[in-house]
């Protein structure tokens, strides 16, 4: 068959279309298996503090790349770098061009927000995106498969700084964000991360993410100024924060008492700034705590440091997203060599979903979709290799393997490291990497830092809170008493109070590691003692956050409120009049009841007859006339009382009876001499009343306090009429009733709470103690509130632990560690009590 010359030209044209990949229509574009250049975007602000330096990183990169013969082994990597202005919608539109074209990747991009817009293009054209510097914790998630971070993500940073929270035994944290996907994101996981702590972000405030007022910022420093917390968390952007810190200068709250953690924005801008910065800006972050990313010592990144500096002529420092920017580069290197090696084919098809943008101005129907990205996708997050950063390696979950953050200290014109934190091991003073071959130990004992040099310049830790000025103050109940005021009393004319329950109340509060805000509020008219029963019912109808005050802890009050763990015992007693017994003439026979000496008389006797019976037949001594018989009975009886007897006894029985009735004689001798000894010498008391049973078996009038339960219990548990009992109002009133006695109008008794009755006894002599104390309990605040970590009640309207340390229990999961050489409650009078009660329950050493 005879073709043409024409034909032979046609023939020849659609081969080389063919072979190029292009087709009439447009559709498809090929390329083959081993291209000779491979192009790679990159989506960053150039002019910002981590766009400058990732910048020379990645050109460096790609240097290093193309020179080496072993990565791509004879493809050339291209990386074009689109500049997004720190603009979120010209990042968009580089994407966007960058979708136009042959582009396997996109390294970027640096902005969270840019992510967030552009990732969902990254979906639908299967184009993966690499990233060095967008740490959102929620990029992560399954909504964007295409999006690979080969930095740190925000939520272990977010951890770290809960974590340090947590080893100073702070509480409550204020977080100043930028108010963007960027800072709203990073706060969300650090509240995660402080309520796995049982800690809490008390307070958060939003920063524009744009150009901010100086005049904004002051607003929202004052706000912070009033509130508890003094634990400030700065998330944002640098040219904001540095703001907040000129700010809080200037309010005064970078001083002593206030604590400042800042994120790793700061890191990155003192390392790349060289020199650091001016003087002012210095002065005005003395004393923060920063965070950087953590990249382990290697012979690799001393030797690209020296080069860096040799690049920049030391006019740029070297931060942690230049190395990771520059792992970047090699890492998409080593994935496009494993695509290729695979088989992969670099092709690229359009979305038959944007044909219906044909001919639009905005030709959205030219961006095209990616074939490979899947292949690619899979072995980028399957590289594993080592860089300037450490091994780079992907967790199932998508995140570089092993992170860590270097915890560093503003102090001068410099910084110094404190420490290290590692999501394996926690906090420690040594590299992470110097870890990981040991088992992991996450124990509080385990975790340390170097000392701190914190705002104010000063190097004790501080308490991280003080008082609020616009916090809703908790009302406190008091019961302003008439009588028994050591206990509790409000001081006249003043709304202050004072006593034994207000000591323990406040040096509890002053322990606490934040701020309690409360006003005590009397219940009484100070002309009677109030009923408690009533006072403390008062909580469950709202008047009342709680009681503070000599509380007993009884069973019906219990029913509708809760109690602390007793702080003082308690439980009813009973106060009788006591007199002296007379020491005349008699007191000789007092030793022994009459009941008693009858019992020992017939004993003589009895055992007289016992020996008589057994040696009168063969001892001579024992015979003789009736007469003369009886009287050497009762007179041997007799002498043995004192081991004087002169007959002596031939038969064993008689011997034997001898010998044990000698033996009970010495005991009844010994037992007088006591007795009587101490009739001479200690002064003898005594009361018909010896306990509970003998007032309930009686009928003469009892007395109990106004106001106590002490009514209650005789009546529905003992069962004592009310017609028996008897209020009293005082101490006198207590001491007169009783010296009257029943036949007088008086009481033959008075039940009432030990506490009480002991202060009543040490300043009365006449009247004592009997009995058993009934029922056993004990003193303890009141309210109706519950700890979510320990279950106890506790006086916080948002469920937070207050009196973990001192009042509630050991068994309370969250314990603050308090040094009680450095309370000023130390030497008080309820020191020793209190002091002994903080060791036993939560541990601590005890300074005696």
């Amino acid at each position: 068959m005879s073709y043409s010359r024409m034909d032979v030209i046609w023939v020849l044209s659609l081969w080389l279309i063919l072979s190029s990949g292009v087709l009439s229509n447009g559709m498809i574009k090929n390329v083959s298996s081993r291209p000779a250049v491979v192009k790679v975007g990159a989506i960053f602000a150039i002019d910002s503090t981590i766009g400058r330096v990732a910048k020379i990183a990645i050109e460096e990169a790609v240097k290093d790349v193309n020179s080496n013969s072993s990565v791509l082994r004879g493809t050339k990597l291209v990386v074009k770098i689109h500049n997004s202005n720190c603009n979120g919608f010209l990042g968009m539109v580089g994407a966007l061009r960058f979708m136009e074209t042959d582009i396997v990747a996109v390294i970027g991009p640096q902005s969270s927000v840019v992510a967030h817009t552009i990732l969902n293009v990254a979906n639908e054209l299967k184009t993966p995106f690499l990233s060095f510097s967008a740490t959102d914790p929620t990029l992560a998630s399954l909504q964007f498969p295409y999006f690979v971070r080969t930095t740190q993500s925000d939520m272990y940073q977010m951890t770290a700084i809960a974590e340090i929270v947590e080893y100073y035994g702070w509480k409550q944290v204020i977080v100043i964000y930028v108010d963007d996907e960027y800072g709203r994101n990073g706060m969300s996981a650090l509240d995660d991360a402080l309520a796995d702590s049982l800690c809490r972000v008390s307070y958060k405030a939003g920063i524009p993410p744009g150009d901010v007022d100086r005049s904004f910022i002051m607003d929202i420093l004052v706000k912070v100024a009033l509130m508890e917390s003094r634990v400030i968390v700065l998330h944002a952007y640098p040219a904001a924060g540095f703001l907040v810190f000129s700010v809080a200068r200037y309010l005064g709250m970078m001083g002593d008492g206030y604590v400042w953690m800042a994120t790793d924005w700061l890191s990155s801008v003192l390392d790349s700034s060289s020199p650091l910065h001016s003087q002012t800006r210095m002065d005005s972050m003395q004393g923060v705590l920063v965070l950087r990313q953590h990249t382990p010592d290697s012979k690799s990144k001393r030797e690209f440091s020296a080069r860096w500096n040799n690049l920049t002529g030391g006019s740029l420092g070297l931060n942690s997203y230049a190395l990771y920017a520059y792992d970047t580069v090699w890492l998409l290197a080593h994935a496009i060599d494993s695509f290729l090696d695979q088989g992969g084919v670099i092709s690229f098809s359009n979305d038959s979903k944007l044909q219906a943008f044909r001919g639009s101005k905005l030709h959205l129907d030219a961006m095209v979709i990616f074939d490979g990205g899947p292949l690619l996708l899979k072995s980028i997050l399957k590289s594993d290799f080592v860089g300037l950063t450490g091994q780079v390696k992907f967790i199932p979950d998508r995140c570089i393997i092993s992170p860590a953050y270097d915890i560093i200290n503003i102090v001068g014109t410099g910084f110094h490291q404190i420490g290290y934190w590692s999501n394996y091991s926690g906090l420690s003073t040594v590299p992470p990497e110097t870890l990981y071959s040991r088992p992991p130990n996450r124990s509080s004992a385990n975790q340390r830092l170097y000392d701190v040099i914190w705002p104010g310049n000063t190097v004790r830790n501080p308490r991280g809170w003080v008082f609020p000025n616009n916090g809703r103050q908790l009302r406190i109940g008091v019961p302003n008493r008439f009588s028994y005021k050591e206990f509790v009393s409000q001081v006249p004319n003043t709304n202050i109070f004072k006593g034994f329950c207000i000591d323990v109340f406040i040096a509890a509060i002053n322990i606490l590691p934040y701020a309690v805000p409360f006003q005590f509020i009397p219940y009484g008219d100070g002309h009677e003692n109030p009923n408690y029963t009533e006072i403390v019912n008062l909580i469950t109808t709202g008047f009342f956050d709680g009681v503070v005050g000599d509380i007993a802890i009884v069973t019906d009050r219990k029913r509708n409120v809760e109690f602390t763990q007793p702080y003082a015992a308690s439980g009813l007693v009973i106060l009788v009049p006591v007199r002296e017994l007379n020491t005349g003439a008699w007191a000789f026979l007092r030793p022994f009841s009459p009941a008693l000496w009858g019992v020992t008389a017939a004993l003589f006797l009895f055992v007289g007859i016992v020996v008589w019976v057994l040696e009168h037949r063969i001892n001579d001594e024992f015979r003789g006339p009736p007469k003369e018989q009886l009287i050497t009975v009762l007179w041997f009886s007799l002498s043995t009382l004192f081991f004087s007897h002169k007959e002596k006894p031939m038969s064993t029985l008689g011997r034997i009876v001898l010998i044990i009735w000698l033996f009970v004689v010495l005991i009844i001798n010994s037992s007088y001499t006591a007795g009587l000894t101490s009739i001479f010498t200690v002064k003898q008391l005594y009361s018909p009343i010896k306990g509970i049973e003998s007032l309930k078996d009686g009928d003469d009038p009892i007395g109990y306090q106004v106001g106590s339960f002490a009514e209650h219990y005789l009546n529905n548990e003992i069962g004592i009429p009310k017609s028996r009992l008897k209020a009293l109002g005082s101490p006198e009133e207590y001491a007169t009733a009783l010296l009257k006695g029943p036949k007088k109008g008086g009481v033959t008794a008075v039940v009432d709470e030990r506490p009480y009755v002991e202060l009543f006894l040490s300043s009365h002599c006449k009247f004592r103690i009997v009995g058993q104390a009934f029922p056993k309990s004990g003193w303890g605040f009141v309210s109706n509130i519950y700890c979510s970590a320990c279950a106890f009640v506790h006086f916080d309207e948002d469920n937070v632990c207050l009196f973990r340390c001192l009042l509630f229990v050991s068994q309370c999961p969250v314990k603050p560690a308090y040094d009680w050489t450095k309370s000023s409650f130390k030497n008080s009078s309820m020191a020793n009590f209190l002091h002994l009660y903080v060791g036993i329950s939560t541990g601590l050493p005890l300074d005696h």
